[in-house]
């Protein structure tokens, strides 16, 4: 019997006992497993795959929905992988197609590589933006920063859900409220006893990611970094928004390096909603 053709296979829903099966094909095409990150997008999330008769999957992607639970405002694309066995047949456009489809009238938006972006292109996504990742060892440097910084409380996670909202155009929620368990730290900037910014590090593989990375001004921003990276012993990587080029500055300054530039794109709307001035970093580029 001949094996049927990846793009006549069926396309279902993933759940997080399919977490394996997604940081193997992560594995597969030269990225990290991240089986961290994939555990939170597969909790908060949608994802997609199709199944290969063999053994593991064909492709994947999950879908972060943000807004009202049913009549979502924004839907963001991320981890779109295809095995490599399977690449250059269609696939990925196939579960694109699929996803579009599946999300209706809903605003998405994705960060894409330079290899994804024509793909995105071809299926109606616009570039609106770009973000810059930058990864190394932080070292603190200059004189102490004027913004206060404390760990983030029980008590805090409504005031950070609000300022969350506001800046990011939509709420958050079912994803922020995992930022305690999923992140080593989580950190708030006061001023005359007001959080104006917050940000988490979480663990992936060898470094603690900063993200999200909301802050009132780029000094909050500076603040939330360095209290950040003097708890961890770990190398810090971030994906800054090049519109912040005084932040971009600050941290290469400071021994970070930048790696990598991904598109920001959108579907369905001109640019992203909410505030960007005060948008530092997503919490990570799969999700938003």
């Amino acid at each position: 019997m001949s094996t049927p053709s990846p793009t006549a296979l069926p396309i279902r829903r993933l759940t997080p006992r399919d977490l394996i099966a997604c940081a193997d094909l992560s594995e597969d095409r030269g990225w990290p497993r991240e089986e961290h990150k994939w555990g939170l997008l597969l909790a908060a999330g949608t994802g997609y795959g199709i199944d290969d008769p063999a053994g593991g999957l064909v492709t994947a992607c999950v879908v972060t929905e943000y807004g009202p639970a049913g009549r979502p405002d924004l839907g963001a694309i991320g981890m779109v992988l295809v095995a490599e066995r399977h690449a250059r047949q269609g696939v990925g456009r196939r579960l694109m197609r699929h996803v579009v489809s599946e999300m209706g009238t809903t605003p998405l938006t994705l960060h894409a590589t330079p290899y994804g972006r024509p793909l995105y292109e071809e299926l109606g996504f616009k570039v609106t933006g770009r973000a810059e990742m930058v990864v190394g060892q932080f070292t603190p440097d200059g004189p102490d920063l004027s913004v206060a910084t404390r760990s983030a409380t029980a008590e805090d996670l409504t005031t950070i859900l609000r300022l969350d909202e506001e800046v990011f155009g939509t709420d958050r929620t079912h994803v922020l409220t995992r930022l305690p368990a999923f992140s080593d730290q989580l950190r708030v900037a006061e001023e005359n006893g007001r959080i104006i910014g917050y940000a988490a590090a979480w663990p992936n593989m060898e470094t603690h990611v900063v993200g999200p990375l909301i802050a009132r001004d780029t000094e909050t921003a500076k603040a939330l970094i360095t209290s950040l990276a003097a708890r961890s012993d770990r190398p810090l990587r971030t994906d800054i928004d090049v519109r912040h080029e005084e932040l971009l500055t600050w941290v290469k300054e400071r021994g970070m390096a930048s790696v990598a530039f991904n598109s920001v794109m959108t579907y369905g709307i001109s640019e992203l909603p909410g505030d960007w001035t005060r948008r530092y970093a997503p919490l990570t580029v799969a999700a938003g």
